[in-house]
């Protein structure tokens, strides 16, 4: 029994089905974001923190963020600064109610020079300062 084709007439005329396009490019757009997301790396002077087991995770980053390594140097977006340059610097930011400092210390860094990033934060009127700290699981 032959097989019969259905006959296409001239006057047919093809038609791209859009649907299934636009579900392709959500598709790559999504596809997109996240490897592009994945790639971004944070950059930060590398300090071994202390642990804190009563530590709460901030769901906001904080703006600025301050860094005492163990050997005491102090540094401001991976730039060595002095404590006069934080304080000015914090001074010529445009300051908001939500500005916040975030001081990451090493857990070898000297209390005095912590103390000292902290003083040179607050005398630039800035009251919302945190310490980063690493949470430890319970024992």
């Amino acid at each position: 029994m032959p097989v019969k084709l259905q006959n296409i007439s001239d006057d047919d005329e093809a038609r791209i089905e859009v649907i299934p396009l636009i579900d392709i490019m959500f598709f790559l757009l999504a596809a997109f974001m996240l490897v592009s997301l994945s790639m971004t790396q944070l950059h930060r002077v590398p300090i071994a923190l202390p642990g804190a087991s009563t530590g709460v995770a901030d769901s906001q980053a904080p703006p600025v963020l301050i860094a005492v390594d163990a050997n005491g140097v102090t540094t401001w977006d991976q730039k060595i600064v002095t404590l006069s340059e934080i304080t000015n610097g914090l001074k010529s930011m445009t300051k908001t109610e939500q500005t916040q400092v975030l001081i990451a210390a090493d857990e070898q860094a000297r209390h005095k020079q912590v103390l000292s990033v902290l003083n040179a934060v607050r005398e630039a009127g800035i009251e919302k300062v945190s310490f980063e700290s690493k949470q430890t699981p319970p024992n």
